[in-house]
């Protein structure tokens, strides 16, 4: 079964290249958004599995799109950013994000490994 993801940053010409990036890979990619109002209700909408979330959305913080997500929508979270996981580790920690992808590192395989499906043995 494939994955349904919604992609939610707000900078079209990564949406754009992640899309494409995803769908190469297997992933479905039911939606983007660009802000916080658009994630809800694409995601109440469409349903996905996962929802990737930049943590730095213009003039709004993705861990607060994040968290709303999750109260609002059963689907799972992943962080995303260009910011190295140290710096932003505790962060994540924080947040009900099922974890964290560095933008550089996204793939159908990585959501996978974050979500714990079958390619996430051996994964650290």
């Amino acid at each position: 079964m494939t994955t349904r993801c919604l992609l939610v940053d707000d900078s079209v010409r990564f949406l754009e290249a992640a899309r494409t990036l995803l769908e190469r890979d297997g992933t479905t990619v039911v939606g983007v958004a660009s802000t916080g109002a658009q994630a809800l209700a694409r995601a109440s909408l469409l349903a996905p599995d996962v929802a990737l979330v930049d943590l730095d959305l213009a003039g709004e913080s993705g861990l607060d799109v994040a968290a709303a997500l999750v109260r609002a929508v059963p689907c799972a979270v992943i962080l995303i950013s260009t910011h190295p996981y140290e710096d932003v580790a505790e962060l994540v920690a924080a947040s009900p994000a099922r974890g964290f992808l560095h933008k550089a590192d996204l793939s159908g395989r990585a959501i996978r490994e974050v979500l714990g499906g079958p390619e996430a043995v051996g994964a650290t």
